[in-house]
């Protein structure tokens, strides 16, 4: 039997995904989204998500009209958020779990609708995935301030791109991984064409698999894309800084207290929340006391690890200030604050063992539906949990907090007051954050947060890889102090150097450099983003207007066609 020959195979496929082009286009959108899903943690494989878009961007390019650009992009925003977002319905339902997926997946769906005509221009790989970057900023920014959760940059702590974050943040990764699966996926387009439309071994066609010149540039140039830019991160590796190079190093220690039980009531027993941190913090001054570990110079306590306000309660500061003392060190304290109006802060207080607070960072950038409920008359009609949600406001500051260590420890080579930035928990996932704190001197960085809310599920994994881009990102070493888990010793280099199994109490102890020089992201990965923005809406600019053009042409040239002649 004689084989078949690859361009007929090709053939048979593409006939076959004809018959029934919406049905297939459609799975195939959904597909893409659960590749780009499988490429999130705690799965390492970051891979999948350049594979995932290039399913999209074919998808995308082969619907007939723009709203099927939009259609097929919305499938893949569910396919992606509807399987990475249940931790958002654990413990109120499914409604707002499949809400929030429904709502960012129409962000998908805008990048498919131009995407789709931005096909038109030339080297369209680029103004597509400029366009990917611009939607995921757009859903970052909008409404109640974003969601930034799920960008592409996120599931690529283990990857090759993870390097491009020191130049370009968050914002850079993304539209490597786009501009890498846009290029492959004009190259498998190239190929596909000349292989089932003029293939070589068919006779009949004229000049079969020959391509004008600017096609052939066209192809080259994403084929160098293709070849570069994965190599690019991988070789900028290199320039990362190592895991002990800095200024001067300082010991810290992350407390992970654990809690009496997950879900929204994790905090009904708030005194045995408090208490556990500050056993497990007793615990370790007795390990340094026996010279079974190192001495911290500050020791950071997680998000809500103090729901009882210290600065109101009396009890709860003599519990903090014993714990300080013992340690003799100061503590950043997770907790929540209780204003003259009633309302409440997320805050991490500067705790100076008997000098009591100092500084404090009030988390500026608060959780919608959540820590508060926007237009809350109108949500609750949709679900009884509305009301759970907090009356939280959001602080202001710069993001950084001050330490002086109480004591001088023999294992650091300190120097003056450490500055600090600090993001709580959901802070984490926005660009502003840690730049607030960076441009403010931030020496070192660290996330204090609690996953209790959220059970055993992926979210947790998901934040730890934020933290890792955002480490390499400003060259910083960062620690992530969790209530349940997972806590982490995160270095420059985005490599995890401890981290601690999930609810059981813990502490990590390391020694890590301060240090004060800045990344290219750091000083200007906001106006990078900024000109991706610029760029891609100039794009949509131009591609409209050709389209507008080239319908005004073909109405004209019927016009013209259907005039009586003579």
């Amino acid at each position: 039997m004689k084989p078949e020959i690859p361009g007929a195979a090709l053939r048979r496929v593409a006939a076959a995904f004809s018959r029934y082009p919406v049905l297939s286009r459609s799975v195939a959108a959904v597909v893409s989204g659960l590749l780009i899903f499988g490429s999130f943690p705690p799965r390492p494989f970051w891979f999948l998500a350049p594979i995932g878009m290039v399913v999209l961007t074919l998808t995308v390019r082969g619907a007939a009209r723009l709203r099927g650009g939009f259609g097929y992009g919305f499938l893949a925003g569910l396919g992606f958020f509807v399987p990475l977002l249940p931790w958002t319905g654990i413990y109120v339902g499914p409604v707002p779990w499949l809400a929030l997926s429904t709502v960012c997946s129409v962000y998908i769906g805008l990048f498919g609708l131009l995407a789709r005509l931005l096909f038109s221009l030339p080297g369209w790989p680029v103004w597509v995935a400029l366009t990917w970057t611009a939607t995921e900023w757009l859903r970052s920014s909008f409404p109640f301030g974003g969601f930034p959760w799920g960008r592409s940059a996120f599931g690529q702590a283990d990857g090759w791109y993870l390097s491009l974050a020191m130049v370009g943040g968050a914002p850079l990764i993304g539209f490597a991984v786009a501009l890498t699966a846009t290029a492959a996926a004009a190259l498998l387009g190239y190929l596909w064409t000349h292989v089932t439309v003029a293939p070589m071994d068919d006779p009949s066609a004229t000049e079969p698999g020959r391509a004008t010149t600017t096609t052939r540039i066209g192809v080259i140039a994403a084929a160098t894309a293709l070849a570069v830019i994965p190599s690019t991160g991988a070789i900028l590796r290199t320039a990362l800084p190592g895991p002990e190079e800095g200024d001067r190093t300082i010991t810290v220690a992350a407390i992970q207290g654990s809690v009496p039980r997950l879900g929204l009531d994790f905090n009904a027993q708030r005194r045995a929340v408090l208490d556990n941190h500050v056993r497990r913090t007793e615990e370790l001054a007795r390990a340094v006391a026996e010279g079974t570990t190192r001495k911290p110079d500050v020791v950071i306590w997680p998000e809500n690890s103090s729901d009882i306000d210290p600065l109101r309660n009396a009890d709860a500061a003599a519990e903090i200030t014993e714990a300080s003392e013992q340690i003799g060190a100061p503590i950043l304290v997770g907790a929540v604050l209780v204003n003259g109006d009633r309302t409440t802060t997320n805050s991490v207080i500067v705790w100076n063992g008997a000098a009591g607070p100092g500084e404090r960072h009030d988390k500026k950038i608060i959780q919608p539906f959540g820590e508060y409920l926007p237009m809350r008359s109108f949500f609750r009609l949709f679900s009884e949990y509305a009301d759970r949600a907090g009356y939280f406001v959001p602080g202001n500051g710069d993001g950084t907090v001050h330490v002086a260590p109480l004591e001088p420890t023999a294992s650091s080579h300190y120097g003056g007051s450490i500055d600090i930035g600090v993001a709580t928990c959901y802070e984490v996932a926005f660009d502003r954050a840690f730049r607030d704190s960076m441009h403010a001197g931030a020496q070192l960085l660290t996330v204090p947060t609690n996953n209790a809310t959220f059970g055993d599920s992926e979210m947790t994994y998901q934040q730890l890889a934020m933290s890792r881009i955002r480490a390499v990102e400003h060259g910083r070493a960062l620690v992530v102090a969790a209530t349940s888990g997972v806590s982490a010793i995160i270095t420059a280099d985005g490599a995890v150097q401890q981290q601690t199994p999930g609810f059981v109490p813990a502490a990590l102890v390391a020694e890590l450099p301060l240090r004060s020089e800045t990344t290219l992201a750091t000083r200007f990965g906001a106006q990078l983003e900024l000109v991706s923005v610029i760029l891609s809406a100039a794009a949509v600019m131009v591609a409209v207007f050709r389209r507008q053009h080239a319908r005004g042409k073909s109405a004209n040239d019927q016009a013209t066609m259907d005039q009586p002649v003579g």
